[in-house]
């Protein structure tokens, strides 16, 4: 039976776990480090690596990145749409500071195709030629390629493509089908975010290869990322495609949380040092927005997590306001904690501190703080769970709430519109147990034209499973997980759009 290891990087810890099959025989938790790289190796160091084939690793480095502005490239921004798509040009909505440290340079083109997929003009080649010339001279290499309705088909993206490959071929191109979905003006700006972190992505990765090979591990062991649909991502299309990793870590404590407790379908909190992250469970897998998500202040629309996220955690702050009133966060000690924290012998009161006052949370080392407003602080806590989790909901019915992270000792056992608060084995460290027995997923967002019903959705699972079987799924275990689909009724004939999802245990 095969042996992994998950490592999940966040804000205040790293946690590492070792599965086998879906046994986890050790976990670890260790403070994340301002390097992130000495924290997964001090992970990786805490627990066995005897018989151990891979290594998943979660990480925040690349949303912080765009988050901070820090290490990000200059961007050729190329549109296929003329005569129309000229009014709201790449970058529109972005955040200035953000936009102008991606901005390099921008052309539209003519070409395109029909919500249907039937071309509305055809793609200007010389104009695409001109630009990779004006690329070349502004000394960009990384490149985004975007087309109206480019996801139904994508043949003009990938001829332009080929096109600046040919000019350029030391450039690395990011055409926008592979990421997002039909809006134009959101998937435009996912493969702007992916394409202004792609030097980061290789530098990133490349340590992160170094740190296995420093813990010891030998050539055979493989190495993946998670991506935020809670499945895996190969080392070389998390160099193409790191945006994918997005959300990661929430994902990964949805996940984990889903096996441990043993749940398809409800609600999870993932409680860590800074934040707590909700989200829903649809057939073990982290439900899905369908909506755009701002990442950075930038708006998108690819497959994300349908997640809630507000500043609560073990290190979050406590102050009592001059009327006698509590606030509890949204800042937090973090990685601080064990220093600043008053059961540490620090000085500043926190979500921790009121646990331990209370008896609720046993730490070795700490000691029993006196602080008189401890049981007000937990109440806090608890209202605003309660309030964040029935936002999630899509129904009035009870469901299931699974408590996991570091801080989950700030959910209380009871809970309005919640069925029962599941607290499973190894919660603390859940994320790291998601990211281990991470699948492989294939995903469809298309429009099918002349297709009833069953033959749409059937073809979309085939293209979707194929997908998924060329990232390194067995094919006898793929299982659709999401399956939506809308007639278009504005259109001739019986036209409709499908989207599918798929996932599969990796082949080892």
């Amino acid at each position: 039976m095969t042996r992994r290891i998950g490592i999940d990087v966040g804000g205040t810890n790293t946690d590492a776990a070792v599965v086998e099959g879906r046994t986890v025989l050790a976990t670890v938790k260790e403070p994340t480090t301002d390097d992130v790289l000495s924290g997964i190796g001090a992970a990786l160091a805490g627990v066995p690596h005897d018989d151990v084939t891979s290594v998943v690793i979660g990480t925040t480095h690349f949303t912080n990145a765009v988050v901070q502005r820090r290490h990000l490239n200059r961007v050729g921004f190329l549109r296929i749409g003329l005569p129309s798509g000229r009014t709201l040009p790449p970058l529109v909505g972005w955040p200035p500071d953000l936009a102008e440290a991606v901005s390099g340079a921008t052309v539209l083109v003519g070409g395109g195709v029909e919500y249907d997929g039937r071309p509305f003009a055809e793609l200007d080649e010389h104009a695409v030629v001109e630009a990779a010339r004006r690329f070349g001279d502004a000394g960009l290499d990384a490149i985004v390629v975007a087309g109206s309705f480019s996801p139904v088909d994508p043949s003009q993206e990938d001829r332009a493509a080929e096109l600046i490959a040919d000019h350029l071929p030391a450039a690395s191109i990011t055409r926008s089908h592979r990421l997002g979905r039909l809006g134009l003006l959101e998937r435009e700006n996912a493969a702007g975010l992916n394409a202004c972190l792609l030097d980061l992505a290789r530098t990133t990765i490349a340590a992160f290869s170094e740190a296995l090979t420093d813990a010891g591990f030998g050539p055979g062991t493989r190495l993946f990322l998670t991506q935020n649909d809670g499945t895996l991502l190969t080392i070389d299309d998390a160099v193409r495609y790191p945006v994918l990793t997005f959300a990661s870590g929430p994902t990964n404590s949805m996940r984990g949380a889903a096996l441990l407790a043993e749940i398809d379908e409800g609600l999870v909190v993932d409680v860590g040092g800074t934040t707590a992250d909700f989200g829903a469970l649809v057939a073990g897998y982290p439900r899905q927005a369908n909506a755009a998500v701002e990442v950075g202040q930038v708006r998108t629309l690819f497959q994300l997590p349908d997640l809630l996220s507000i500043g609560l955690g073990g290190g979050s702050r406590v102050r009592s306001g001059a009327d006698g009133g509590l606030t509890v966060g949204p800042d937090s000690v973090g990685q601080r904690l064990l220093t600043d924290a008053l059961c540490f012998g620090g000085r500043v009161a926190t979500l921790t501190d009121a646990a331990v006052s209370m008896g609720r949370l046993g730490i070795d080392g700490a000691t029993t703080p006196a602080l008189r407003n401890a049981e007000a602080v937990l109440a806090v806590a608890a209202d605003l769970i309660a309030e964040t989790a029935d936002r999630l909901k899509l129904t009035a019915a009870e469901l299931p709430l699974v408590a996991v992270g570091g801080g989950a000792f700030a959910v209380p056992d009871r809970l309005p519109g919640v069925s029962d608060v599941v607290r499973p084995p190894h919660a603390g460290t859940a994320n790291a147990v998601g990211a281990a027995l991470a699948e492989v997923s294939g995903e469809v967002d298309q429009v099918f034209h002349g297709h009833r019903r069953e033959a749409a959705v059937a073809a979309a699972i085939e293209l979707a499973t194929q997908r998924a079987v060329d990232a390194g799924a067995s094919a006898d275990t793929i299982t659709p997980i999401e399956i939506e689909d809308l007639p278009l009724a504005y259109l001739a004939g019986d036209a409709r759009r499908v989207r599918v999802r798929v996932v599969g245990a990796l082949v080892d």
